[in-house]
């Protein structure tokens, strides 16, 4: 069993390295080393008050998680399919816009996130749980039978998540570096379609992403628009690509199923998405904190 485990654990990360190599590790306190100008003329203390805001908008979306991860787990529970289906998608977008922080936290992240290729017996495998099990169950197997635990376990872990969040001192540079993270999270890995696998509802999370990367990007945008307003306006217009694509696949409940898309299709996503993740690995540089 703890082989098992170990071996998960080693897969997980090096999968998260190829997309993940800014956030590092879970911490609590910054040093003052972190947040000095290497780059750019900027003060600590400028860095504040984008930070502060950054958490206040991750504790309001944990917050909704948690209120609709309980209504999605008590569908499941209560073998309510239908309803349970219609909600896993909407309830994962709040978890997809913070994931650099959600991923500070790699226990939490491998147990509420984690795919079946991160475990040795894949499907079978009881250390597989979290959101993609009960996914499995409810697109796959089209049952709520069995799951209950799994419903049970991904609410603790989402309580479990906001407390620690709570108490959590953000690092200036995990949090401006995430706006890249999330787009070379889509980019490198997601794009295939591998996450959502059994829903198709891959267009949800990149929606998601990509809203979590703009909320930093506007958080820090005045500290770069003075001296730079270029690149400024060039990330805009790279989001307003993006954006526009993902609009092409809107519907009155939400987004078409990432299945329907063609390769073409994908390849066009790929690439607004790859620009625009390659202009967000700058700005942790361009804030002197790279």
């Amino acid at each position: 069993m703890e082989k098992g485990i170990r071996e998960m654990f080693t897969r997980r990360v090096q999968r998260a390295r190829r997309y993940r190599a800014l956030i590092l590790a879970a911490s609590t306190f910054v040093g003052a080393a972190a947040i000095q100008p290497a780059f750019a003329e900027v003060a600590p203390y400028d860095l504040v008050t984008p930070v502060a805001e950054y958490k206040i908008y991750v504790t309001e979306s944990v917050q909704k998680l948690v209120t609709e991860t309980r209504a999605f787990t008590e569908a499941v529970k209560a073998g309510n399919l239908d309803k349970a289906k219609a909600l896993f998608a909407p309830t994962r977008t709040h978890y997809e816009a913070i994931e650099p922080i959600a991923e500070l936290f790699s226990d939490l992240d491998a147990s509420i996130d984690s795919r079946a290729d991160d475990h040795e017996q894949a499907e079978k495998d009881p250390g597989f749980t979290g959101f993609h099990r009960i996914e499995y169950g409810l697109f796959e197997q089209k049952s709520t039978e069995g799951l209950t635990p799994y419903a049970d376990k991904l609410m603790a872990d989402v309580l479990e998540l906001q407390k620690r969040i709570a108490s959590l001192t953000f690092p200036p540079d995990k949090v401006v570096g995430g706006a890249a993270v999330l787009m070379e999270e889509v980019a490198a890995t997601k794009i295939s379609g591998e996450e959502d696998r059994y829903s198709h509802t891959d267009l949800w999370d990149f929606d998601a992403n990509s809203a979590g990367s703009k909320k930093i990007f506007d958080l820090f945008r005045p500290l770069i628009e003075k001296d730079d307003k270029a690149f400024v306006s060039k990330v805009e217009a790279n989001f307003a690509k993006v954006d526009k694509i993902l609009d092409k696949y809107k519907t009155k409940d939400g987004f078409e199923t990432y299945d329907k898309l063609t390769d073409a299709d994908r390849k066009v996503l790929a690439g607004a998405v790859n620009t625009l993740a390659e202009d967000l690995s700058t700005l942790r540089g361009k804030l002197g904190l790279g």
